[in-house]
């Protein structure tokens, strides 16, 4: 069986990750683009079957190797068992979850053979980590965090435009938003969740810290940054005044209006 990998060494982190990653992506194309023909072979009459995953990015439905201890470790054995006992997305997902736990013991299998140090093994993981798994390929659950993160960036972007603006007449277009100081519990709660939902993501643009909605915030005009207004030395009073908002750094670029 050419499954076992035996001829296959990687020696170094680079080259443990190349091997991770096209065991992977057979194992992905068996889950997903092949998921018929993968599905056929995991017959339940058939004796224990293993998915394995090649460097090649081929994927192979097998027994397991008759040797002890294998050359490399063995895939969840009797994956075909459970086909028809599943609904196909639960028993794919199952299969998946194994099949994540089966790469990275051969990636540290790898890694302990050639005696990786602590900090291989961990730029190892680190590696390995900024990949989705095969559970959320399958799941559809890397999509959702690819869309997410996405639109949390766009969000972060525009959303001082809608939130938090403070007109006054024809005086002021300048985006700040003050401390929350609710009328009564019941309705505080309610507005400060809903602030902090608006703003949960947002981060200083002077001191990269979080947003909190018992502080005061102000958005450059400019390039559309939120900051504390202790970080740039702007007070709620002041910001009342200011008909377009500039950000030290901003200011720096452009000369502001007197």
């Amino acid at each position: 069986m050419e499954g076992g990998g035996a001829q296959n060494n990687p020696r170094t982190v680079e080259e443990v990750f190349r091997d991770f990653k096209g065991r992977r992506a057979g194992m992905i194309k068996a889950l997903t683009t092949d998921v018929e023909e993968f599905y056929q072979q995991c017959d339940p009459e058939k004796e224990n079957l293993c998915l394995y995953g090649f460097p090649s990015e081929q994927w192979e439905v097998n027994l397991p190797a008759e040797e002890v201890p294998p050359e490399l470790p063995e895939p969840a054995l009797g994956i075909n068992f459970a086909r028809d006992g599943m609904q196909d997305k639960d028993w794919l997902s199952l299969v998946a979850v194994h099949s994540d736990a089966w790469l990275l013991a051969v990636a540290f299998y790898f890694g302990a053979r050639f005696g990786f140090d602590k900090a291989d093994r961990k730029r190892l993981f680190n590696m390995i980590n900024e990949l989705p798994s095969l559970f959320e390929v399958v799941t559809g659950a890397a999509k959702k965090q690819v869309k997410e993160k996405s639109s949390v960036s766009n969000h972060s972007s525009n959303k001082s435009k809608s939130h938090s603006k403070v007109q006054r007449g024809s005086e002021s277009h300048t985006k700040y938003s003050k401390p929350m100081q609710p009328k009564d519990e019941d309705e505080g709660m309610g507005m400060d969740e809903e602030e902090e939902d608006e703003h949960g993501d947002t981060l200083c643009g002077a001191c990269g810290e979080n947003y909190a909605s018992d502080e005061f915030w102000i958005c450059c005009d400019i390039c559309e940054k939120w900051f504390h207004g202790k970080c740039v030395k702007i007070t709620p009073a002041r910001a009342e005044h200011i008909k377009q908002y500039k950000c030290p750094s901003c200011s720096s670029n452009k000369r502001a209006r007197p």
